[in-house]
C-alpha cells in the first residue's frame, strides 16, 4: 500500500460508531465517532434504530474522509467490526428494517431461554456452539422477533425476511444487497456448527429460523462485497474484513499464537484467548468461539472467552445514574482520593452475570457500607470490581487451556485509567500489557482486510506494528490478592442470592 492509501475501519459498537482511515503502520490517520440513542421499551430489553446506525455509518465515513484530508479514492479497501450477538430484521424488498435492533444486552428472551435448558437442549447446543444458553446470543432473539412481529412474520411468509447480525446488515447496505455474514460473527449467533462453519438444521429448527432467511457465511478476511449506491462512497471499493468487535481486537492485539489473550475494556470487558486451530471447550462456564478464517481454504482459529457484561457501563452509571462524576476521566482521581475501598464492594451485575457464572437473575449490589463510606470509597470499588471480575475469568481460562498467563494485553478506552491497570496487575499477578495503538479493533478490522486485498502480506507484517506503550508489573503480595478474591466471591454469592428472592 502506497503511502497515499488507506484502509478504511468501520467499528460498529454499542453506543456509536467510529469510522477511521488506517495507515500501513495500522494506526489511525483520523476517527470519528458519532453517538445513537439508547432504547429501553422495558426493564431489562434494550434496542437500536437500525436506520439511525446506518446513519451513523454514512455521516461518520464522510466526516472522516474531511477530518483526514483523505479522499474516497484513496481508500483501498474496507473493515468491518461489529458489536456482537445484536439481531436486525429487515425486508429484502425495501432494505427497510422491520423492528429495532435487539440488542445483545437485552434480556427478553430469558424465560425462553429457561424453557430449553428445561428441556434439555444444554449438551447438544454447547457441543455444537461451544456456548451456554443464554438470552445474550442471538437465536432467541430472532426467534422472539419471528413470533412476536407481525411485519416480520409477514416478510417470512413472502421469503423476503432478512435475519442478521450488524455486519450483515451493514454489509447489505453498503453493496446494494449482498447478503453475507463471517464465521466469527455466525459463530455468536447459537446457530453455526462451530466445527463445519455452516448453520445447523437442527439448532435451526430449534430456534425456529429459517435458513433461507439467514446470510451467506463468509472467512473473516475474504472480499465478500464491493460498495454500491452509498451517500458517502464510491462504488466498487473492496469489503474484504470482517469480523465481531472482540475477535477484531484479538487480531488487531496480534493474538495469533495459541495462549495469547487479550482483554478489552468497553461498554462489558471481553476476554479472549487464542486456543490455536483445535477448539477447546471449557467445563467451567467460558465460551468456545471462532476467532477467525483468513481465506476460504484455511482452518478456522478458535478462541476460548469470557466477559463480563458491564465494566465501563458502570462507570457510566456512576456518572449519569448517581451524578457521582460529571465525566467518566474524573473516576480515576476520586479513586486515588482514599487509599482503599475500606471493605465497600460494588458488583455491576446490572444485565445480570456473564462467564463463568452465566446468571440472568443475579442484581447488581453496593455492600460493606459505613458511615465512614463516601464518595471515593464508591468509586475505587468501583473500579476494583471491574478488574476482578476479569480476573475471575482469566483463572478459568488459563486452567481450561492449561497454560499460565504471563501477561495480558489490553485495550479500550479504560485502559487510560492507571490506577486500573494497577489494580488489574495486582489482583491477575500477572504483567498487564498496553499497546501504543489501543484502537485494537479497528486495527484488527483493518488487518483483516488490508491481508485479504495485499496491503499486508502476513501475520509478521502485521506483528510489525504491535508496539508495547505501558506495562503494569503486580505489587501486592499473593496472601493480599487470595484475601481480596475470597472476599470477591462472597460478594457475587450475595448478588446471586438477591436475585433468586427477588423471584
Amino acid at each position: 500500500m502506497s503511502k497515499d492509501q488507506f484502509v478504511l475501519a468501520l467499528d460498529q459498537g454499542t453506543t456509536g460508531t467510529t469510522a477511521s482511515i488506517i495507515g500501513h503502520d495500522g494506526f489511525s490517520k483520523a476517527k470519528v465517532n458519532i453517538e445513537f440513542e439508547q432504547h429501553y421499551p422495558q426493564p431489562g430489553w434494550v434496542e437500536h434504530s437500525p436506520g439511525e446506525i446506518w446513519k451513523t455509518v454514512e455521516d461518520s465515513i464522510e466526516q472522516c474522509l474531511t477530518k483526514a484530508g483523505v479522499s474516497a479514492s484513496q481508500i483501498s479497501t474496507i473493515g468491518i467490526t461489529n458489536q456482537r450477538e445484536t439481531v436486525v430484521a429487515w425486508s429484502s424488498e425495501t432494505s427497510e428494517s422491520l423492528y429495532n435492533a435487539i440488542v445483545w444486552q437485552c434480556r427478553r428472551t430469558t424465560e425462553f431461554t429457561d424453557s430449553l435448558k428445561a428441556a434439555g437442549h444444554s449438551d447438544l447446543i454447547s457441543k455444537r456452539t461451544g456456548l451456554v444458553i443464554d438470552p445474550y446470543f442471538s437465536a432467541s432473539k430472532m426467534r422472539w422477533l419471528i413470533k412476536e412481529v407481525e411485519s416480520v412474520r409477514k416478510a417470512a411468509s413472502k421469503s423476503q425476511l432478512r435475519l442478521g447480525t450488524i455486519d450483515s446488515f451493514l454489509i447489505w447496505q453498503m453493496s446494494g444487497g449482498e447478503f453475507v455474514t463471517d464465521v466469527s460473527n455466525a459463530s455468536r449467533t447459537q446457530l453455526m456448527n462451530i466445527d463445519t462453519g455452516e448453520w445447523d438444521e437442527e439448532l435451526l429448527n430449534l430456534f425456529e429460523v429459517s435458513n433461507s432467511s439467514l446470510p451467506k457465511i463468509c472467512p473473516s478476511s475474504h472480499r465478500m462485497a464491493v460498495t454500491k449506491g452509498m451517500r458517502s462512497l464510491p462504488d466498487g471499493i473492496a469489503i474484504s474484513g470482517l469480523a465481531g468487535d472482540q475477535q477484531a481486537a484479538l487480531f488487531g492485539q496480534a493474538c495469533f499464537a495459541k495462549g495469547d489473550a487479550k482483554c478489552t475494556f468497553g461498554t462489558g470487558s471481553f476476554i479472549l484467548m487464542n486456543s490455536g486451530s483445535e477448539r477447546v471447550d471449557s467445563p467451567d462456564g467460558l465460551l468456545t468461539t471462532v476467532a477467525w478464517q483468513l481465506g476460504e481454504n484455511q482452518p478456522r482459529v478458535y478462541a476460548l472467552e469470557g466477559g463480563a457484561f458491564i465494566c465501563g457501563a458502570a462507570v457510566q452509571w456512576l456518572r449519569d445514574g448517581l451524578s457521582l462524576i460529571d465525566n467518566a476521566a474524573e473516576i480515576e482521581e476520586l479513586a486515588r482520593s482514599v487509599q482503599s475501598s475500606e471493605g465497600v464492594q460494588m458488583v455491576p451485575a446490572f444485565a445480570g452475570l456473564g462467564s463463568p457464572h452465566w446468571d440472568p437473575g443475579a442484581r447488581g449490589m453496593i455492600m460493606g457500607l459505613t458511615r465512614g463510606s463516601g464518595r471515593g470509597h464508591l468509586a475505587r470499588a468501583t473500579l476494583e470490581a471491574m478488574a476482578l471480575q476479569n480476573v475471575e475469568i482469566l483463572k478459568v481460562m488459563a486452567k481450561d487451556l492449561g497454560e499460565s498467563l504471563s501477561g495480558l494485553k489490553v485495550d479500550g478506552g479504560a485502559v487510560a485509567n492507571s490506577l486500573l491497570m494497577q489494580l488489574q496487575a495486582d489482583y491477575l499477578g500477572a504483567k498487564i500489557i498496553k499497546p501504543k495503538n489501543i484502537e485494537t479493533t479497528a486495527a484488527g478490522a483493518a488487518f483483516l482486510a488490508g491481508l485479504s486485498e495485499g496491503v499486508w502480506t502476513s501475520l509478521e507484517d502485521i506483528q510489525k506494528s504491535w508496539v508495547v506503550d505501558e506495562a503494569f508489573e503486580p505489587e501486592i503480595d499473593s496472601e493480599s490478592r487470595e484475601r481480596r478474591m475470597t472476599a470477591w466471591q462472597k460478594a457475587i454469592q450475595a448478588c446471586r442470592v438477591m436475585g433468586t428472592a427477588e423471584d
